[in-house]
């Protein structure tokens, strides 16, 4: 058995750190406190500190200059789509605007792999469409899904389209447990998701478009309706 993570004190400041500066309370372009009178607010140590901002650093909330202090990035103008786990994390408003460029996203892959792909992503999509029917478990199924979007995203020739499918995943891991409606009944799912495949494996763009747009609206009302 694998054991369960301890939230360390480093942990709790960098989340009340986070908060803070996603809830507005510094500002972006503003400079933290001092570092002895910041410690002392949050009853830690500076080296507690230095460490809570090394991660944030690397989050891409925070810039340290040697000698000036350190600075709440702008996060909303200068930062990736890699923030978004993290913004889910913190509002999870921010899930409806994922869901509208994972529609006109997802359509447009399913559109392109229509024209693009090879017999062996033919294939691939084939295996992969019968593992959704066949897993057992929600999770299973949403793990087997996400494998046959990976696979359309790939049978664009388009990376940066595999990228981006990936981005858009990932900022759905801190709430995905509460994701699962769409695949609590394995022949369901797979017949949500059957239309898009048949429809890349004849080659017809348009119909791929429609079918994946289809497809992608029904599971986010589905998913939606499970956070509500």
């Amino acid at each position: 058995m694998e054991a369960l993570p301890r939230e360390t004190i480093v942990d709790v400041l960098e989340d009340r750190l986070r908060t803070d500066i996603l809830n507005g309370r510094h500002p972006a372009g503003s400079y933290l406190p001092p570092e002895r009178r910041l410690a002392d607010g949050y009853g830690v140590t500076r080296t507690t500190l230095k460490h809570a901002f090394g991660r944030l650093v690397q989050a891409g909330l925070l810039e340290t200059r040697h000698g000036v202090g350190t600075r709440v990035r702008d996060y909303a103008r200068l930062g990736g789509a890699d923030l978004l786990p993290m913004l889910v994390r913190h509002d999870a408003k921010w899930l409806r605007e994922i869901f509208e460029v994972r529609r006109g996203i997802g359509a447009l892959i399913a559109e392109r792999a229509a024209t693009r792909a090879t017999r062996t992503h033919h294939a691939e999509l084939h295996a992969l469409l019968r593992a959704v029917q066949e897993a057992e478990g929600p999770d299973a199924v949403q793990l087997a899904d996400v494998e046959v979007h990976r696979t359309l995203a790939r049978a664009t020739g388009n990376r940066v389209y595999v990228l981006l499918t990936n981005t858009l995943f990932n900022a759905y891991l801190p709430v995905r447990s509460l994701l699962k409606g769409p695949f609590t009944d394995p022949h369901a799912a797979y017949e949500r998701l059957a239309p898009v495949v048949e429809a890349v494996v004849d080659a017809d763009a348009r119909r791929a478009h429609t079918a994946a747009d289809a497809y992608l609206r029904d599971t986010e009302r589905i998913m939606l309706e499970g956070l509500a």
